[in-house]
């Protein structure tokens, strides 16, 4: 299986790069995993909700030149998005292969969230918590549940 993370940003703080490439090497025994980053944009301060929607236009542009390929099936990170524990969401990826979906993209967006049209473009919008988290830390996250992820579909010991 392969596994590409499309995320809005670069990481610059060495203790998330430290987390993401720890998680990296732990998957490779399970799928090849692939990140792709798209620049983010600036936010002024104050910013009105016209610059908003202009930098998640702009930023959705990016991440819509980058999923635009056949035979994926991709995932966005949405508040809105349905919610699962680990079991299920370990269901959920054993299921996609199980199905033919041997590439799963996932979506994590910039500060300001997503553009409308990537929401739209999605196969599935998942939430991992109402909670707001930076999306440095929302990548070593969700990393981290992939990881989970195989070790309990592989009925692999693993920390509850």
């Amino acid at each position: 299986m392969r596994i590409t993370l499309v995320v809005v940003g670069k990481i610059k703080e060495k203790f998330f790069v430290m987390a993401v490439e720890e998680y990296r090497k732990r998957l490779s025994r399970y799928c090849k995993v692939e990140i792709v980053e798209v620049a983010d944009e600036k936010t002024p301060d104050g910013a009105s909700l016209a610059e908003e929607r202009q930098i998640k236009e702009r930023e959705g542009d990016r991440i819509l030149r980058v999923i635009q390929r056949e035979n994926i099936y991709v995932i966005v990170l949405a508040i809105e998005g349905e919610k699962m524990d680990s079991v299920q969401f370990s269901k959920k990826i054993e299921e996609l292969g199980v199905r033919g979906h041997s590439h799963i993209v996932f979506v994590i967006g910039g500060s300001l969230g997503l553009d409308r049209r990537v929401l739209e473009c999605a196969d599935e919008r998942i939430s991992f918590s109402d909670l707001t988290f930076p999306h440095q830390l929302m990548r070593v996250i969700l990393l981290e549940q992939i990881y989970r992820a195989f070790r309990i579909a592989c009925h692999e010991p693993y920390h509850k």
